[in-house]
């Protein structure tokens, strides 16, 4: 068979797809894996969220807006101690959350470099192992 000939006869040949007996079954199992994988992502992003909105708000109700006794008008007083009202209000109310919830003396601020350096590597290297026996489950 010269090149001319095999050149289109191998076209032809994956040009048409097989048909298999368990084709159904197969996109069934992918389907299924490719569901459950979308739950448990759904479940990290939403608690990875929560993580975050947690901290953010902690995190907001320290911060300082500089809106202290001073020399101004009195609209921006009243408003001032309306927002510093507020905010209190809002801080003790999500305090008393993380404290029902045990997290009420969880500072990271606290913690020296090195500290943050061995909790950040131990949660690496067990998200790590934890790949890895999906992955070993999986083939």
């Amino acid at each position: 068979m010269s090149a001319d000939e095999f050149d289109p006869e191998i076209e032809r040949l994956f040009a048409r797809t097989p048909h298999l007996a368990d084709a159904a079954l197969f996109n069934a199992r992918v389907e299924q894996r490719l569901q459950k994988g979308s739950r448990v992502r759904f479940f990290a992003l939403g608690l990875a969220g929560a993580v975050g909105g947690v901290v953010a708000v902690r995190e907001t109700m320290s911060v300082n807006l500089g809106l202290g006794e001073g020399d101004g008008v009195v609209a921006g007083d009243a408003l001032g101690q309306g927002i510093r009202s507020t905010s209190l209000s809002v801080q003790s109310t999500v305090q008393s959350g993380l404290d029902q919830f045990g997290l009420g003396n969880l500072e990271l601020g606290s913690m020296g470099g090195m500290q943050l350096f061995w909790i950040a590597a131990g949660a690496l290297i067990a998200l790590a192992a934890a790949g890895v026996m999906k992955l070993s489950q999986e083939m």
